[in-house]
């Protein structure tokens, strides 16, 4: 299975109920940031770029679970900055799992072997370490040497501890698909439980927008890499994957991915900064959503981030006869 059963019926149990109100716009992945700081400065990375004035504030225990709590997504993308020097994180990632939440817990892997005591193991809570290649490659795009092999060396001790990993992989323009090969055939070895994959996203913040591909490099890409996505086991769903690979069109549904950080709920989407609502539903109400998108934003026009694109394929939207089986038929895969 792509995930654990358990995990899959509450997120299913959580959508049918959904449908069954006909609510329609509703949360899937809480993107929660409780910090911004971060002991790399990644190239691609507009985090630490973006939020420069606020870097040392970070959201209290208590606003997490606020958070958590008012928003209701099934499923909570603990992010950052790098979310392992938040003091009290496995306090946080615990308070979370008793509300029967599921979490993904990105990090770039090097505090895990340090601080893998602070947290118990739940068939509910993925280790997402990020690696964008080999040694070589991974290093400079973190820009510090050393980062690769801690990064393995934590992902070594969390399976060794009989915790879920997984990792998530950025592609760029100058990204070599046959390295990613050889990585993901690495990190199968080590047993690792699945990968995540999606195209570079171009912040305003970040000035080397040389790096970033436009929608026909990603697609080309993609397409050419289709024999890897057949050989690892990743968590990138088919239907999204049509979508990069250019087999299908998609809508955007970043209102299914809120962002919640130090100065609100992050409007309109993980990517784009037009204002910060103090409430989750204000987010939801009052931001314009059919002002943005493919062919309406210019900011819109290349981006295809799995936040965006990776809930409408769980949702079904722009659906097609047969997408259900297909989906059932990778979960169970």
């Amino acid at each position: 299975m792509r995930f654990p059963l358990g995990m899959t019926l509450s997120i299913a149990g959580y959508m049918a109920k959904k449908k069954i109100t006909r609510a329609k716009k509703f949360p899937m992945v809480l993107m929660l940031e409780p910090l911004h700081a971060c002991n790399l400065t990644c190239t691609g990375c507009g985090r630490i770029r973006e939020y420069e004035s606020t870097i040392k504030q970070k959201l209290s225990i208590q606003e997490c679970l606020d958070a958590v709590d008012e928003c209701g997504a099934p499923v909570v993308s603990i992010c950052g900055g790098e979310p392992m020097i938040y003091p009290g994180m496995g306090e946080l990632v615990a308070k979370i799992l008793e509300r029967k939440k599921s979490i993904i817990l990105c990090t770039n892997g090097m505090f895990i072997k340090k601080k893998i005591a602070e947290y118990t193991k739940s068939n509910r809570f993925f280790f997402n370490v990020h690696l964008d290649g080999m040694r070589a490659s991974h290093d400079v795009a973190v820009e510090r040497e050393g980062v690769f092999d801690s990064a393995i060396e934590g992902i070594k001790a969390a399976k060794e501890a009989g915790f879920l990993v997984c990792t998530n992989t950025t592609v760029f323009k100058e990204t070599d698909m046959t390295e990613l090969d050889e990585l993901f055939g690495y990190l199968t070895s080590l047993d690792v439980d699945g990968f995540m994959i999606s195209p570079g996203y171009s912040y305003a913040a970040v000035d080397s927008k040389e790096i970033f591909m436009t929608r026909d490099d990603i697609r080309a890409k993609f397409r050419a890499a289709d024999a890897m996505f057949k050989k690892y086991s990743f968590n990138t769903s088919p239907i999204y994957l049509e979508f990069l690979q250019g087999k299908r069109e998609m809508s955007c549904t970043a209102y299914a991915s809120p962002t919640r950080n130090v100065k609100g709920w992050k409007g309109p989407c993980y990517l784009i900064t037009d204002i910060h609502h103090k409430t989750f539903n204000d987010y939801i109400e009052k931001t314009p959503w059919d002002k943005y998108g493919y062919g309406k934003d210019p900011r819109c026009e290349n981006c295809m981030v799995h936040s965006g694109y990776e809930t409408a394929a769980s949702l079904g939207v722009n659906g097609k006869l047969g997408d259900t089986l297909k989906m059932i038929k990778w979960q169970f895969s």
